[in-house]
């Protein structure tokens, strides 16, 4: 077939001062601007009426492409359809499904539910399904997603020998499906279908030091070579014994200087109650070197990396990884190490288990237990940073 373009005549093509075509046959051609842009159209007639295709921008469409795409069009011609319309639906098509992707979906339940949350919790989620999920399932139309495909990225997660997490991951799938489903963009959860296909964890206790291996902490922690900012987290963690959540998300306005007290708000503990931490003098000494470093920030603990966040859930973890405690120390197992020696010490069971935030969600007086049994508890904290001192002194 006789034709008038080449590839070196559309790469010459100039612009003029009008536009102008440069025909290929069978309706195609070039489209030259003023402003050098070059456009494929293609001229066609569909129910008596002249119509013209967009095919794409040269170069990034060259002339074999642009070819292949009028051919497409001309089948869709001879089968008594129109391509522009054709062209229309499919992109209208297209839109429907990444609209209705995983993807969207997912990050739509999570805006949804987060407020719900406390922020570490929304910031671990939304951590789960960007690492995990999202690179596995987020393209895909969410009511296209069968079991199996599930079960293969949870594979990827167990494979690493993260069972917990998988386990974890799992869930918050399975709620974005139900999420899909009530919004009208799924009719089936496909996760119910795993039930017994991953390897169930195994439960563990948390590690924890016992009285006699804090000497050789202390030592440890003192002579800690790596961030300032991570060895003093780990020294407040000890002296306050709180969750480590809870410690890493820490704000500069929750510290009450006057009082010497830390009111953590409801919306940042596990049982949804204000909780207030008595700060020992040890402890306020902690807070006054870490705000030369981050007073003038949010968080009192700020990512290193990010300031604008607070500290990774790992920093901590590997600190006690790099000082030996690796499967022997957790930063959670601080308050089982503070709670057994004070039990062993005659402080009362009740005053130390509200010291640790253990109140049943049931009791008629939790608005008030915040304050439950504070003057002990003052006392009691005061005394466990006198004990740790004494400890740190024993050679």
């Amino acid at each position: 077939m006789p034709t008038s373009l080449s590839d070196a005549k559309a790469r010459n093509a100039k612009p003029r001062t009008k536009p102008y075509k440069i025909t290929d046959g069978e309706g195609l051609f070039l489209l030259v601007t003023p402003s050098g842009g070059k456009y494929w159209r293609l001229k066609y007639f569909f129910g008596g009426k002249e119509k013209l295709l967009a095919l794409g921008v040269y170069p990034d469409v060259n002339l074999a492409e642009a070819r292949q795409r009028r051919a497409q069009a001309r089948k869709v011609l001879a089968a008594g359809n129109d391509p522009g319309e054709t062209k229309k639906e499919a992109k209208r098509l297209a839109i429907l499904k990444n609209a209705n992707s995983f993807e969207v979906v997912a990050r739509e339940w999570l805006e949804k539910r987060k407020h719900e949350w406390a922020p570490i919790t929304a910031e671990v989620a939304l951590g789960r399904l960007e690492t995990h999920i999202l690179p596995k399932l987020g393209t895909r139309p969410i009511a296209d997603i069968n079991a199996p495909e599930v079960l293969a990225m949870l594979r990827a997660v167990e494979d690493k020998g993260t069972l917990e997490t998988a386990r974890r991951v799992m869930n918050i799938s399975g709620q974005i499906f139900m999420y899909a489903i009530a919004t009208g963009r799924a009719e089936r959860n496909p996760v119910p279908d795993l039930r017994g296909a991953l390897k169930t964890p195994v439960v563990k206790h948390r590690s924890f030091l016992k009285e006699d291996e804090l000497p050789l902490y202390l030592e440890k922690l003192e002579a800690y070579d790596g961030s300032l900012q991570t060895r003093l987290a780990l020294r407040f963690l000890l002296l306050t014994f709180v969750r480590t959540n809870e410690l890493r998300a820490a704000e500069w306005t929750e510290i009450d200087w006057k009082k010497a007290e830390w009111r953590i708000p409801a919306n940042r503990m596990k049982m949804k109650e204000l909780h207030i931490v008595h700060l020992s003098k040890q402890a306020i000494a902690v807070l006054r070197k870490l705000e030369k470093n981050s007073g003038h920030r949010q968080y009192v603990f700020p990512n290193e990396h990010r300031p604008a966040t607070f500290m990774s859930e790992n920093t901590m973890l590997y600190a006690l990884y790099r000082m030996g405690y690796h499967s022997r120390a957790t930063g959670h197992g601080f308050r089982s190490t503070a709670s057994t020696i004070l039990n062993e010490h005659g402080f009362r069971a009740d005053v130390i288990e509200r010291q640790l935030a253990h109140t049943e969600r049931n009791n008629v007086r939790a608005a008030y237990n915040h304050a439950q049994y504070l003057p002990e508890r003052r006392q009691m904290m005061q005394w466990w940073a006198d004990y740790l001192d004494k400890v740190a002194a024993r050679k």
